[in-house]
C-alpha cells in the first residue's frame, strides 16, 4: 500500500509543503524559496513529524545555497550556515532536524564552490531512504500483530510526519494491507488535533476505517478490552530506549502495562540519539499557551486561567515493549540492546 499523497515536494528550484494546519478541511500546498521561511514553517506548524521536519531542513539548506551562492558570491558559505543555524533551532526537541542538518553540513564541506547540485542530491537521498525505512519497519511492525488485533495510534506518523508511509502508521498501513487489524483507533490528540485532523485524514485517504477517542477515553478502551496494541512513534530515542514523544505518550504506557496491551514505537534509527543518556537528558519543547486556552482563534478556558502545554513527553524504556526499527525489533529495549544492535553510534 502507498499513501495517496506528498506533504514535501521539491518542484525544480523551489520546496511545496502541504500545510497541516488547514487539513482536513483545506489541501493547500505552500511554495517556499527561502531558508528563513521554511524555519518558521517548522516552528509553526506547517510541517510536523520529526522525520517530515529533518528532511524540509534539508530542502531548506539547498534554498539556502540556491540563494547566497547566486547574490552573495564572496560569503555565501558564512550565510549559509547562519540558516543551518537557525532551522536548527525551530524545533528543538526533534532530533531528526540535527541529524538531518548535520548530514548536509558534511556534504557542503566535500561539495566545493558550486555546492547546490551536491546538496539537492543529499535531499534527495535523506527523502528517499526516509520512505525505503518506513516501508520496512510497516513490515517489522506488522509481523508482530496476530490477526484479528485491534490498535490504537497516537497523534500522527504517516505520510504527512515522514517522507512517506509513516512510522507508526506505516505499520498500521502494512498491518491493515495484510487484513491482520479488526478495528483502528486514533486519539485526538490535543492540542493541536493531530490524530483527530490529520491521522483520520490519511487513514481514510488510503480507505481504512478508522474510529476516533478523546485522549481521555483511551484507558477505558484498554480496560473493555477493545485494542491489544498502543502504536506510537518517537521524535527522539535516547541511548537507554527512553522514548520521547508526543504529550500524552506517557500515560498510553502506563494504562498499556496495568491493562495488558503492548506498547510499540516505530522509529528509524536517524531517531535513536545514543550520545543523549537518558531522556530526562532531553531539552522539551513548551509552546504557547494559547494552543491550549483557544481553540480555532476563540478563547475557550476561562478569563485569567494559565496554561502548561509541554509539547512532548518521556516515556520510560521499561515501558516499551517493542522499538521497531528499519533494521529490526528490538524488544524490551535498553542501554545494552541499543548499543549491540547499532555499535556504529556513539554510546554517552
Amino acid at each position: 500500500m502507498k499513501s495517496s499523497f506528498q506533504a514535501i515536494i521539491w518542484s525544480g528550484s523551489s520546496l511545496q509543503l502541504l500545510d497541516q494546519r488547514c487539513l482536513p478541511r483545506d489541501e493547500i500546498y505552500l511554495d517556499f524559496t527561502d531558508a528563513g521561511a521554511v524555519a518558521d514553517a517548522i516552528r509553526d506548524m506547517v510541517v510536523r513529524g520529526a522525520p517530515a521536519i529533518g528532511i524540509t531542513a534539508a530542502y531548506a539548506v539547498v534554498l539556502s545555497a540556491q540563494q547566497h551562492t547566486t547574490t552573495s558570491a564572496g560569503n555565501w558559505r558564512q550565510l549559509l550556515l547562519q540558516d543551518i543555524q537557525q532551522l536548527a533551532a525551530a524545533r528543538p526537541t526533534a532530533v531528526n532536524l540535527v541529524w538531518a542538518l548535520e548530514r548536509m553540513q558534511r556534504r557542503l564541506s566535500r561539495a566545493g564552490g558550486a555546492p547546490v547540485a551536491a546538496l539537492l542530491d543529499e535531499a534527495k537521498q535523506i527523502h528517499q531512504e526516509d520512505i525505503e525505512a518506513n516501508h520496512r519497519m510497516g513490515e517489522q511492525g506488522a509481523s508482530l500483530i496476530n490477526k484479528g488485533d485491534s490498535v490504537l495510534t497516537y497523534c500522527n506518523t504517516g505520510s504527512l510526519a515522514t517522507g512517506g508511509y509513516g512510522t507508526a502508521l506505516g505499520v498500521v498501513r502494512s498491518a491493515w494491507s495484510a487484513h491482520k487489524l479488526a478495528r483502528v483507533f486514533a486519539g485526538e490528540t490535543r492540542p493541536w488535533l493531530q490524530g483527530a485532523r490529520l491521522t483520520a485524514w490519511e487513514l481514510l485517504q488510503d480507505d481504512i476505517p478508522v474510529t476516533l477517542i478523546t485522549d481521555n477515553a483511551a484507558a477505558f478502551l484498554m480496560q473493555k478490552k477493545q485494542v491489544q496494541w498502543v502504536i506510537a512513534g518517537a521524535d527522539r530515542v535516547a541511548a537507554n530506549g527512553d522514548v520521547i514523544n508526543k504529550i500524552g505518550t506517557y500515560q498510553l504506557a502506563v494504562a498499556c502495562r496495568y491493562h495488558g496491551v503492548k506498547m510499540m514505537v516505530a522509529a528509524p534509527l536517524s531517531t535513536l540519539d545514543m550520545e543523549m543518556p537518558d531522556g530526562d537528558q532531553v531539552t522539551i519543547e513548551q509552546r504557547p499557551e494559547a494552543e491550549v486556552l483557544e481553540q480555532a482563534g476563540r478563547r475557550i478556558a476561562a478569563r485569567g486561567a494559565k496554561a502548561w502545554n509541554p509539547a512532548f513527553d518521556v516515556t520510560p524504556a521499561v515501558l516499551v515493549d517493542y522499538l521497531v526499527t528499519e533494521a529490526g525489533v528490538i524488544a524490551a529495549p535498553d542501554t545494552a540492546k541499543l548499543a549491540a544492535f547499532h555499535p556504529g553510534l556513539p554510546v554517552a
